[in-house]
């Protein structure tokens, strides 16, 4: 039996993004998944989990978070509002990595409309084993919060 500590990831979306959302559920089987909802493919409104999955981010009892609606405008710009979350879009692989390399974003947003399932689940296996390289990009970063 590992003893090894499993990251806990805070995992929500909206109606658009419930099925990427239950797909990289069962992708991520490494980790320890909490699902902040939706449940389902009927309309809802996006800060409804964004923020849930934010604040448990926030707090500190989740390492990361996802996200994921048809654009991930929506889902970003409402877990942006809250101090220490950076949040970011990412439609391509590289991006996920440069979030986590350069910005140490903690929520990865993806737009499932605009992705597709492979490339969303690359994203999140990217993001989740990519380091923040600190360095120059540290003193940026500490002045990103109001």
């Amino acid at each position: 039996m590992s003893t090894e500590k499993k990251i806990k990831i805070a995992i929500g979306a909206d109606h658009a993004g419930f099925e990427y959302k239950e797909l990289l559920k069962s992708y991520l089987t490494g980790y320890e998944l909490k699902d902040f909802g939706t449940y389902s493919t009927d309309s809802v409104d996006y800060p409804d989990f964004a923020h849930p999955v934010a604040l448990a981010v926030e707090s500190k009892e989740f390492t990361f978070g996802i996200l994921v609606c048809g654009s991930a405008n929506g889902v970003a710009i409402t877990a942006n509002k809250h101090q220490h979350i950076r949040a970011a879009i990412c439609w391509l692989n590289e991006l996920a990595s440069l979030a986590r390399r350069h910005n140490n974003a903690n929520i990865l947003c993806i737009p499932a409309r605009f992705v597709s399932e492979d490339l969303a689940n690359e994203m999140a296996t990217t993001f989740l084993t990519t380091a923040f390289e600190g360095g120059r990009h540290e003193g940026r970063v500490e002045k990103i919060s109001c």
